[in-house]
């Protein structure tokens, strides 16, 4: 019995296909399956004997990578039936009928058009021997460009209006863009991890740190505290909008919708602070950088991303010295480690450590001096003795 409803239903999808290979003709839109994907020819199953062959250039994004995968449903056009049948996504400048343009309207198919002059309000693009209109809001998804930059480009469009025979003609490039846009975003979202690495361009700078496009329209933040091992206090002055960077995803957070991506560029270099014990043990006397002043204290950075803090107890001024006077950012300083936390990342300095143990010195050396001088007067009292008891002893 099964087999029976096995072979009626092939049966059914068999006369169905040749039904439809019957009424297949150029102009024509179909609905297909993608079977197999080559480096220039994809092959679509349209129920008709044979697959239909489609550009793979027809299936890559902006970016180049081919968006589609086995199995996909696409919508495309019959532009040819010489020798097979062969498709297209998009209908090619001058080979598209007004039928086909009306076709490719109410299936939501882009058209391939050129754009001809500024107008007031937007463009005249010319698509199958029609003259389009595309406004001035629809032709980029990028705002602010030169708008006399796409005069004479070739572009896929949408059409969003097409009545009284074409009289009414109107395209958008933008709602393609933008869909496709939204498909690559979600294609980045889904293929982000935390730890990966990749590799992004500079949306925009801020105070805080600099918004990172990686892909679709899909932004993650760097903050200035993930820049680099040392304080990064001006953005700016590491960065412009453009820039290309490889970063590491931090953390991906989503709340009520709104997804947040934390992105680091410090983590893909080592961290100074693995070798701080071996390098500055407590009691090692260091040459370091002035970072900043505070009022209980001066930050002193050893090296880019290793930073201490300098207590004003143990800075060597006075008590009640305004340490600004006494100490200046960029200056240099010798500290000795009295403390190191490397877990806490802290680390503990002093400067008054090292005049006590100069002055303990020159104590330890007068002293030496002193002895030395008295073991001198001494022997000479001793000589003068032995030297007078001789002559007298001439005599």
């Amino acid at each position: 019995m099964t087999d029976e409803i096995n072979e009626e239903e092939d049966f059914a999808a068999m006369f169905a296909a040749s039904l439809q290979a019957k009424r297949l003709e150029s102009g024509q839109t179909v609905e297909g399956t993608i079977v197999a994907i080559g480096p220039e020819v994809a092959l679509v199953n349209v129920g008709a004997k044979g697959e239909a062959s489609l550009s793979v250039e027809e299936l890559r994004n902006d970016e180049g990578v081919v968006e589609a995968k086995l199995g996909d449903r696409i919508q495309a056009t019959i532009v040819s039936m010489s020798g097979g049948i062969t498709l297209s996504r998009r209908l090619q400048r001058g080979a598209a009928s007004r039928r086909q343009v009306e076709d490719a309207f109410h299936a939501g198919l882009p058209v391939e058009g050129k754009v001809d002059a500024q107008v007031k309000g937007g463009y005249t693009v010319s698509i199958a021997r029609l003259r389009a209109f595309c406004p001035a809001s629809q032709i980029d998804i990028v705002r602010d460009t030169d708008p006399a930059s796409h005069i004479g480009r070739v572009y896929a469009f949408r059409i969003i209006e097409f009545a009284e025979d074409g009289r009414k003609f109107v395209v958008s490039r933008r709602s393609l863009q933008e869909a496709e846009q939204k498909q690559r975003a979600e294609e980045v979202r889904r293929a982000l991890t935390p730890d990966a690495v990749i590799t992004g361009r500079v949306a925009s700078v801020r105070e805080f740190g600099v918004f990172v496009d990686i892909g679709g329209g899909v932004q993650g933040l760097v903050h200035v505290s993930e820049m680099g091992w040392s304080r990064v206090n001006d953005p700016s002055q590491m960065f412009k909008p453009g820039d290309e960077i490889t970063v590491k995803v931090l953390r991906l957070e989503s709340k009520a919708g709104d997804e947040k991506i934390a992105l680091g560029l410090k983590q893909l270099t080592d961290d100074p602070w693995s070798s701080v014990e071996s390098k500055y043990p407590v009691g090692q006397v260091a040459r370091g950088r002035v970072a900043r002043i505070a009022e209980f204290g001066v930050f002193v950075e050893l090296e880019p991303g290793v930073t201490g803090l300098l207590p004003a107890a143990e800075s060597g001024a006075a008590k009640g010295t305004d340490l600004k006077k006494v100490f200046r950012p960029g200056m240099e300083v010798d500290v000795i480690v009295l403390e190191t936390d490397v877990a806490g990342r802290r680390l503990r300095f002093s400067i008054q450590a090292i005049h006590d143990e100069a002055e303990k010195a020159e104590v330890r050396d007068y002293a030496a001096r002193a002895d030395a001088a008295g073991a001198s007067a001494s022997i000479g009292s001793l000589a003068d003795k032995l030297r007078g008891a001789l002559g007298s002893r001439g005599d």
